[in-house]
């Protein structure tokens, strides 16, 4: 198995049927297959069935009744599964719950907690995708993604950033168009480097501001125009911490749709030990022994607690933990 092939949320080589998007008829003939289904999302939040062993995506009729809640949008076409079902999504962020009527919606990190709509079936729930993330199926998590990602590019984008004038969604959900200049405008992916820095058996890890309590994870940071993949490890690295890097080496990416990254994941060797945090970038970091990492995933660390598995950072320090980062 390829490395690629270990990380959450792609490289399951899905048929997205990108021929079929700007053609009409070839939607319609789609939409109408008898096991055409569709995942379903409210604020960010994908709609899952089934218990603690058996959680999936749900997939829904296009005909079903809570589908009456997606007033402002055709379904968004994701691809053919491996199974040879057409898979669609629809968003009804626009229900709002009576719970919530003066009140924005909760972003949800754990399973359950969120509204239940009423024309859904028992056992099915929304849920935070980075909750239930690594219990999905790799194809399943691909499709999830990918609507999430989509989704919150066209929450962002519904206006025209040529004149202004709002654009309409267009080619089954890949792109919009603006009606006024006729401009085309295409789903935005952020480039994030994420990296796993040593320095002979320790490896750095840093916090964040706000995170939740026990929460480190490997240092992280947008590429900036103009800059390779190395010189943005190295440039991060160095802001946060003064920490100097030397070698860098790609090692596998992870789609991240919180909200529109691809993160690409590296391992680096650090020049220097001395740490002096960024307080505007970081709340902390440290440099952690290959021992005390081990005590981190085996769940017995006093400080810090276990990586959230199906994010590329636990997938680079399991794998630097255990020798095996290529």
């Amino acid at each position: 198995m390829w490395q690629d092939q270990e990380v959450t949320f792609g490289g399951t080589g899905l048929d997205r049927l990108a021929q079929q998007r700007g053609d009409a008829a070839e939607l319609d003939a789609l939409m109408t297959e008898p096991g055409a289904r569709t995942l379903l999302y409210w604020r960010g939040n994908v709609l899952i069935e089934g218990g603690e062993a058996d959680r999936a995506l749900a997939r829904l009729p296009l005909d079903h009744p809570v589908l009456a809640e997606a007033l402002d949008a055709a379904p968004i076409l994701l691809g053919r599964s491996a199974d040879g079902a057409v898979i669609f999504a629809q968003d009804i962020s626009a229900w709002q719950p009576p719970e919530l009527e003066h009140r924005d919606a909760p972003l949800g990190w754990t399973v359950g907690g969120l509204p239940q709509h009423p024309a859904l079936a028992e056992g099915q729930g929304f849920s935070d995708l980075r909750a239930i993330m690594a219990d999905l199926t790799q194809e399943e998590a691909e499709l999830a993604a990918t609507a999430r990602g989509l989704f919150s590019w066209h929450q962002s984008h519904r206006f025209c950033a040529r004149c202004g004038q709002p654009s309409q969604i267009v080619e089954a959900g890949w792109q919009r168009r603006c009606p006024t200049c006729q401009a085309q405008h295409f789903p935005r992916t952020d480039p994030v480097v994420i990296m796993l820095i040593a320095r002979g058996e320790n490896v750095l890890l840093g916090r964040s501001h706000g995170w939740p309590e026990g929460m480190w994870s490997v240092p992280a940071g947008f590429v900036e125009p103009g800059e390779t993949i190395e010189a943005a490890v190295r440039r991060e690295v160095l802001e946060e911490t003064a920490v100097e890097v030397g070698e860098v080496r790609y090692v596998c990416c992870q789609p991240w749709p919180f909200p529109n990254s691809l993160m690409f994941g590296c391992r680096g060797t650090a020049l220097s030990e001395a740490i002096t945090v960024d307080p505007v970038e970081l709340e902390d970091a440290m440099w952690l022994s290959r021992e005390e990492l081990a005590t981190v995933f085996a769940g017995d660390h006093p400080m810090i607690r276990r990586p959230r598995r199906g994010a590329i950072a636990e997938f680079l320090l399991r794998n630097w933990l255990a020798d095996r980062l290529a």
